[in-house]
């Protein structure tokens, strides 16, 4: 399936219109809402009106037309950004209490045994997906009402904006003060479950538990004392003092809510904001790969360069994202030395990864690690060495997830994708029965990733590799969508795809549908790229180019000035301007450089064989 983000966004703008809004005004629905989903659901539109300025909402007089069209269930270009207001506002509200902002998992919060039921107590606790996901719709919200008032006069819309951009600024700062107290360091002992777990990772078979340790203290001696010096918000002292030991092993991450015994943080020395909502920690003091992933996702948002200049950060908030910067550095240095920590045999190469006792095996889990490791090559120059052995590691999740070639009954590729990966949240049975969190986010996960890997590439066999995986990805992504009833042209009906999977009721998914939002900005930004140039094609170009222009030259010197207007004068015009095109070109676009300069010759030998019949 070819991939056309524009076409492919419109489509999903227009069943998102038809379900969210009803005669124009904005509806959530009946069903259950969290703080997760509700962000999740206001990002499908709010994201790429953001980040593709052909998709901007802001602007009513300069919003396209098929954009217009897509959503004209909201009313015109002059309604739709006030809806866009009005719907935000009303986000704003419902998720906060007299404390400030909240963060709730809500329903997708689930019981580890399915007989028992989770107390209100637990669906409230903070998660990190919501902090994350507050990140990126605030920072969008600020930006969007910064462009939306420099453009309106209506009152209603001005005075909305106002309490919207208080009330965008204060969950901004809550969710970034939760991000860094959900952050973790977890030191164990090589003897412990998860010390043998993650040196039988590392080792392979190859090296012993000394050797393990050793390699780990060369690879990360710097990195240890760069944290235990460098963090001095939201970890604990006993953290700090436990990594001095250089005989230990560590891990660094995001776990899935605020970390227990994490302390408050200071967020400025105004009184009225210097604490604010910061709940008491329930997670066990370990990382979660998942969660790590979704929050570095939120967190480069706020160094973009979009955020730099339109100054959407204040003084409180630059301190914060610093902070959180420094962290989102340290883990994919660490997570990135882990995947490649021996150049012979990559562990990331060990398909499925197996570091933490008492999680399922899953290729899932494979698939985190390399998006954590796209992170890291994105923000350096990556080597083609280094992607070409990730492009295998790619095509080999892509095969395990079911999304190429078949699948049986009761393949455990389906698994991966319904009823999806489950994973227990650690230090959740302290507030009530155990609870877990379900991804199923494998497929998006794997096109963006292929996507974002084929704009690092510049290697011509490399990029068709990966098209033609994001390709088959998005065909597998793109049948998903559900075909009639609620959610009509959203996501997610597994078994439109593979029969095979559980019947069960399809229910929209708007974890799904963000995530395939993301990946058409994604895919937008690849096609925003100069095509990678061949030396080969631009030194083609470059011969067939000084051909053309010396049989010009003679064309124009050996044979009479052509009459004003001639047909003979208007292809010799043509030819001319066809030439310096081409020699625009041949840096940046040497193919189309070269078709240009065959059409320049084309043309002159037209005129010679005409010249040769009369």
């Amino acid at each position: 399936m070819q991939i056309k983000p524009r076409q492919h966004l419109l489509e999903m703008w227009r069943a998102l219109a038809r379900h969210s809004f009803e005669e124009g005004e904005w509806s959530w629905g009946d069903g259950g809402r969290n703080s997760v989903a509700d962000a999740e659901r206001l990002l499908c539109l709010l994201y790429p009106a953001t980040e593709i300025d052909a998709f901007r909402l802001d602007d009513p007089d300069t919003t396209q037309p098929d954009v217009a069209r897509a959503l004209a269930r909201a009313g015109d270009t002059t309604d739709i950004p006030l809806r866009l207001v009005e719907a935000l506002a009303d986000f704003m509200a419902e998720h906060r209490d007299e404390e400030g902002p909240t963060f709730s998992g809500g329903h997708y919060y689930a019981p580890a045994d399915p007989e028992d039921e989770l107390t209100e107590e637990q669906r409230a606790v903070d998660a990190v997906d919501s902090y994350s996901m507050s990140v990126s719709l605030c920072l969008a919200t600020l930006e969007f009402c910064k462009g939306y008032r420099a453009k309106t006069r209506r009152e209603p819309a001005l005075r909305l904006m106002d309490g919207l951009t208080k009330d965008a600024n204060a969950r901004l700062t809550a969710a970034m003060v939760g991000l860094l107290r959900s952050f973790t360091v977890n030191v164990v002992d090589i003897s412990s479950k998860q010390g043998e777990a993650l040196a039988q990772l590392l080792g392979r078979g190859r090296l012993s538990d000394r050797q393990v340790v050793q390699r780990f203290q060369d690879h990360f001696a710097s990195l240890r004392a760069l944290i235990a010096e460098s963090f001095t918000l939201g970890l604990s002292s006993e953290v700090t003092e436990e990594l001095r030991n250089e005989n230990r092993l560590f891990e660094c991450g995001w776990a899935w809510s605020v970390v227990n015994g994490a302390p408050e943080i200071d967020t400025g020395a105004d009184p009225s904001r210097a604490r604010g909502r910061q709940p008491r920690g329930v997670a066990h003091g370990a990382p979660y790969l998942h969660f790590t992933v979704v929050a570095l996702d939120g967190i480069i948002d706020l160094f973009s360069d979009r955020t730099f200049v339109l100054g959407l950060l204040d003084a409180e908030q630059q301190k914060l994202a610093d902070a959180l910067r420094l962290r989102w550095e340290i883990t994919q240095q660490y997570w990135s030395t882990i995947a490649r920590f021996e150049e012979g045999a990559w562990p990331l190469e060990a398909i499925p990864w197996r570091t933490t006792p008492g999680l399922p095996e899953s290729a899932y889990f494979s698939l985190t690690v390399v998006s954590i490791l796209v992170h890291d090559l994105m923000r350096r120059r990556a080597t083609e060495h280094d992607l070409t052995r990730l492009v295998s590691v790619m095509e080999r999740l892509a095969e395990r997830g079911g999304i190429t070639g078949g699948v049986s009954r009761d393949d455990p590729a389906v698994a991966v994708h319904s009823p999806g990966v489950a994973m227990p949240l650690l230090g959740s049975g302290t507030l009530g029965p155990p609870m877990t969190w379900t991804m199923s986010d494998f497929s998006t996960q794997l096109f963006k990733r292929t996507v974002q890997l084929c704009a690092l590439s510049r290697d011509i066999s490399l990029e068709d590799r990966l098209l033609r995986l994001a390709e088959d990805i998005l065909d597998h992504i793109w049948r998903r969508r559900i075909s009639e009833g609620e959610g009509a042209g959203l996501w997610d009906d597994v078994h439109a795809v593979h029969p095979e999977a559980p019947v069960g009721k399809v229910s929209l998914s708007w974890s799904i549908t963000e995530r395939v939002s993301e990946c058409m900005v994604a895919a937008h930004t690849l096609y925003g790229r100069d095509p990678i140039r061949s030396p080969e094609l631009s030194a083609l170009a470059r011969s067939v180019i000084s051909e053309a222009a010396h049989l010009l030259g003679k064309e124009q010197e050996d044979r009479p000035a052509p009459a004003p207007r001639s047909t003979e004068g208007e292809e010799i015009k043509r030819a001319e301007a066809d030439l310096r095109r081409a020699r625009g070109l041949v840096d940046k676009q040497p193919g189309t450089a070269y078709g240009l300069a065959l059409g320049v010759l084309r043309r002159l030998d037209v005129l010679t064989r005409a010249r040769e019949t009369d």
